[in-house]
């Protein structure tokens, strides 16, 4: 039930031009199995055919964490939010196995502009025992490390799925569309907002990060399993700034733990 929609990725660009949210993985690598966890979120179109919208990752056996403007379109668009699948395959394709789920978009989000509580969780039917479980952060986690000064010279690993940018140079035309293959990239600290934490995915640095299609997908504190952030935004050329919804501040943990045990 699944297929490549080529029609919708067109529409999301041109929508994304003026609004840079759906993101996926730059110069990265394939994931293959290092990061499990990680997982494409599902629509379906009106012919009943899946195509992968966004990423995220498990944070229980029942929960998947992503983004909220992932699904927030949803009901006013008259879709029901049990309208959504999980895969948890490296590369998505016929075969792939689905689970189906409910939306959970958090109600608060886009009503602030300093803090939009980009954060949503998609409720699976099937429990998956046998995968291991991302973790969430203590809170005030990358508070504390900027203050212990930690943060300049820290690691991060940005995971998911979606389109592709190897060539730094140009516009739209080095963005390969398409791609439906786990993969992730390393990325280096930029700076600290209230509501974000913004990094660097500026190839010249040797770094990468996200573009479209990858929206709602984690955000590893180095080679830990701990989320620290969810892709939320970044330029539009997919070559220079990643800013992600940070998931250790009190709004987000608010949101979080009525669905999961916060560390």
């Amino acid at each position: 039930m699944y297929r490549k929609l080529v029609a919708i990725a067109t529409v999301a660009v041109l929508l994304l031009i003026a609004t840079p949210l759906a993101q996926a993985i730059t110069f990265g690598e394939p994931d293959g199995n290092l990061h499990p966890n990680v997982g494409a979120l599902l629509f379906e179109d009106s012919e009943g055919q899946l195509s992968i919208g966004c990423s995220g990752a498990l944070i229980a056996p029942d929960v998947f964490l992503t983004a909220a403007h992932c699904v927030s379109w949803m009901v006013p668009s008259g879709v029901p939010l049990d309208r959504v699948w999980v895969s948890f395959d490296s590369e998505i394709d016929a075969d792939s196995p689905v689970i189906h789920g409910t939306a959970q978009p958090n109600p608060n989000y886009g009503h602030d502009a300093n803090d939009a509580q980009d954060v949503a969780v998609i409720i699976l039917d099937e429990p998956q025992y046998d995968i291991p479980l991302a973790q969430l952060p203590t809170a005030g986690l990358l508070d504390q490390m900027r203050a212990d000064h930690l943060l300049k010279n820290q690691m991060f690993v940005a995971v998911g799925y979606g389109a592709l940018r190897d060539d730094p140079t140009g516009g739209w035309h080095n963005i390969v569309w398409g791609n439906n293959e786990r993969r992730y990239v390393q990325q280096s600290f930029q700076a600290l907002k209230p509501g974000w934490i913004q990094l660097s995915m500026n190839p010249s640095t040797g770094n990468g990060g996200t573009c479209y299609g990858d929206s709602g997908g984690p955000h590893f504190l180095g080679d830990t399993n701990v989320v620290v952030a969810v892709t939320v935004t970044g330029d539009a050329w997919c070559r220079a700034t990643d800013v992600d919804y940070r998931l250790d501040i009190e709004t987000a943990r608010t949101f979080l733990a009525q669905f999961v045990t916060l560390p």
